[in-house]
Order: C-alpha cells, then structure tokens, then sequence
C-alpha cells in the first residue's frame, strides 16, 4: 500500500534536511524528477508559456493556450527568467498527459473582492482554490515558486473572518501524478487542498510564508487531503502556523515521510465529525520520520463530539458520525511541541463535562503510536500529553510504545481518559483530563 517511485532520504540526510532541492530546470522532455510515475510515457511536445513579465498584467490567457496546444503529450515550460501574474479563476480539470514545468515565478493578484466572488468553492468548511487542477497522468515540478500574495489577505482575515481566502494549490479531481519541487509562498489559507484524487505523489516542496504585519498568517496548513486514496506526502520542509499535514474526511491509504515541520499543529487526522448527518472515514494512515519544532502538537486526532460547538465564529459543528481506523504513527523528534501526542473527541468543546454527556458520534479504533522522542514546551506542564476519548465506547484498541518524552522541569505527565492503559507502554498516565488545543 505504501509504495512510491519516488525516492525517499535517509533518516540521516532527512535530519539535516532544511529546504527542498529543486530539479534544476530543462527543456528536455525526458528530464524529469524521480517522482514522476513510472507508468508515465515521455512527453513528445514542448511548449513554452509567454508572460508580459511585468507582473501587473494578468497572463491567464496565456497559460490556458499553452495548456491546451500541450495538452495530451506535451511538457509546458513557465521559463526561469519569466514571471507570471495570475488574476482569473482557472479550471485546469481538463489536463491529460502532460508536464507543468515551472521553473519561474507565478504570482496570483491581490484583488480580492475578485477572488472572493470567483475562486473555486470547495464545499469543505468554507474552502475556496484560486484554481483546480484535475485530470489524468499530469506531472508538476520545476523548481519554481508559486507566490499566493497573502499579507493583503492575512490583514483583511483580521478585520472579517467571514472573508473567503483562497488556497493556494487546488489538487482536485488528478487521478495519477505529481507534483514537486516547487516553493509555494505566503498562501491566504492552506498551501494545498487535495480533493477527490488518486494516486498523487507530492514530494519535495518547500512551504513558507509569514505575516510581515501584526496580523497572524492564520489557518495556512501545508497540506489537507479530503475525500481521496493512495496520496503520498514527503520529502518536503514546512514552515507556518496550522497543520503540517492535516486528513479531512475520507482520506484511505495515505503515507507522509521525511518531513521537517515547524510552527505548526502537528500531523493531524481531522477534525472529523464536524457535520451532522455526515460520515466520516480516515483510514490506513503511516506517518515516518517526521522532524516537529516548535508546534501545538506532534501526533494529533481531533474529532467533534457528539452535540453542536463553536471553535471560533467561523469554524463550528459536531455531530458526525464516522471512523478513524489503522492509523500508526512511527518515528517523530519532537521540541517545544505543546502536547507530543493529542487525541481528542472533544474539539471544540471547552466544557469536558459537556461533552462525555454528548460523546461523539465517531469512533476511533486500530491507532498505534511509537518512537516519539524529545521535549516538550512549558505549555501544559506537568503534562507532555492527552488521549481522551468522550467514552470508554467511542476508542478502541489506541496504543503506546517507546514515547520518550519530557517537559522543560522533567515532566512525563499524560492525561489519559476511557482509552485502555493497559495499551499505553510506559506512559505515565495520569487522572487529570489535559486542555484541548
């Protein structure tokens, strides 16, 4: 299940691994990266985008015609002298057999009163792509970057959460590719949606991008995967303020390896359970070889429980039903991580009591998590972690092994409620429920 062309590094080269390592840029077809699918045929066409490279004049269209003239068998080419302003909505769902070089700059314009009423609604909690790109056999890479414009959006989120910020990478719809080396830059919201897609390997992507104001870059996940199969994240360096990786609802068959996360909240299943009515599925999940500094979390479960809640005024529910099942997390080095480990059934809800009377309606069984090493912020001192279930009948079958885990005087305190101790190997466990992030 966990296989891929893709050539993955060692855990030695991993730890000393700060920034992605662009394919420097070709014009030779059969230049690829390793990560391009073997069953992949040689593009036989090679097309180059123009650009008024002044980025003020919108070059969409220009894009769009080298999309289409390449389209079944061509490698298009976004040359490194070049830069690119994006200012329309593109639906690149038609692509099939084909090559996105991109070696330049694409810049998406900062008018957002357009991208508000024009990017691609997502259905997902209010998620919206500056564009979708779907097909089949397409291929992504080029050691370019990919600039969402997003401090104009970080200080326009401070004055109205309600505003809609687009994402920065729309994968939705591509059934077997991939996409990598590339930079992706200062994105409104998360970096990269991946949405009813398969056999999709995203590997050496370099992901950055701080508000320069006093207005927080919110809500910038690096990646969140949502009703797809056999997707596989590696290989890549993120720095940003939410989840590294995140799995939306049904997500099935997933592998992260070799990641470097930093400032954010943790390699996260979830939030599930959020729509009432709804079923949610993650399953077959391993997670490897993860480096995590200075983040909320490590190994994270969030799922709604069972009545409505409020995080915020713009992220609510409770409610759905579902299963988190044959997850495992193997190999994580943690510092100035809050809580190294973090389930819950309670997201959302600030009133445990309030939520072990409503438990969820989403059940978690089958979660393995071992080789977690390294220290923990003074966040919640004593504890360095939380595994709480809204009921002894909602987790079953959660497991603990060679954690190794302190806080900044020594701690080693997890809070551990309805799960089964007995499972959790040397954890020191301990009565009292931990805060939920």
């Amino acid at each position: 299940m966990y296989t891929s062309s893709c050539l993955g590094l060692t855990a030695a080269l991993y730890f000393a691994f700060t920034s992605a390592s662009p394919l420097a840029g070709s014009t030779d077809p059969s230049d690829r990266p390793s990560c391009v699918p073997a069953n992949s045929p040689t593009r036989s066409k090679v097309c180059h985008v123009k650009s008024h490279n002044d980025q003020t004049t919108d070059d969409s269209d220009y894009i769009l015609s080298a999309l289409h003239e390449c389209n079944n068998g061509g490698h298009v080419i976004f040359p490194a002298d070049q830069s690119y302003l994006i200012g329309t909505a593109l639906d690149l769902t038609f692509l099939q057999h084909i090559d996105l070089d991109i070696q330049g700059h694409i810049l998406f314009s900062d008018d957002t009163d357009y991208w508000q009423a024009n990017s691609f609604k997502q259905v997902f909690q209010n998620a919206t792509t500056f564009f979708q790109l779907g097909g089949e056999d397409v291929n992504i890479y080029g050691g370019g970057t990919l600039d969402g414009n997003g401090q104009i959006w970080y200080d326009l989120y401070a004055e109205d959460i309600y505003i809609l910020r687009p994402i920065l990478f729309g994968t939705v719809g591509l059934h077997g590719g991939s996409i990598s080396n590339l930079n992706m830059r200062y994105s409104p919201q998360w970096y990269n949606f991946v949405a009813n897609s398969s056999d999709v390997v995203f590997s050496d992507i370099s992901i950055s991008g701080y508000s320069q104001s006093n207005n927080t870059a919110k809500n910038t996940d690096g990646w969140d995967t949502y009703r797809s199969d056999s997707i596989t994240i590696q290989n890549s360096v993120v720095n940003n303020g939410d989840d590294c990786v995140s799995f939306k609802p049904n997500s099935t068959n997933i592998l992260v390896q070799n990641m470097h996360c930093n400032g954010s909240h943790g390699i996260s299943i979830g939030s599930l359970g959020q729509y009432a009515n709804e079923i949610d599925i993650v399953s077959n999940v391993f997670v490897t070889n993860i480096s995590m500094y200075n983040a909320s979390d490590g190994a994270r479960i969030k799922v709604w429980p069972g009545n409505p809640s409020a995080l915020s005024g713009d992220l609510q529910g409770g409610g759905g039903g579902g299963l988190v099942k044959n997850i495992t997390y193997d190999g994580m080095l943690i510092e100035n991580v809050d809580y190294a480990i973090e389930v819950t059934q309670c997201y959302g809800q600030k009133n445990q009591t309030l939520c072990f009377e409503n438990p969820s309606n989403l059940r978690i069984e089958d979660v393995t998590f071992k080789n977690i090493h390294g220290t923990t912020s003074e966040a919640y001192e004593p504890l360095v972690g939380t595994i709480v279930c809204s009921s002894n009948s909602t987790c079953s079958n959660i497991r603990a092994e060679d954690i190794v885990v302190v806080g900044p005087t020594g701690n080693d305190e997890f809070a551990c409620l309805n799960v089964d101790e007995n499972l959790l190997v040397g954890l020191n466990c301990s009565a009292e429920a931990g805060q939920t992030n």
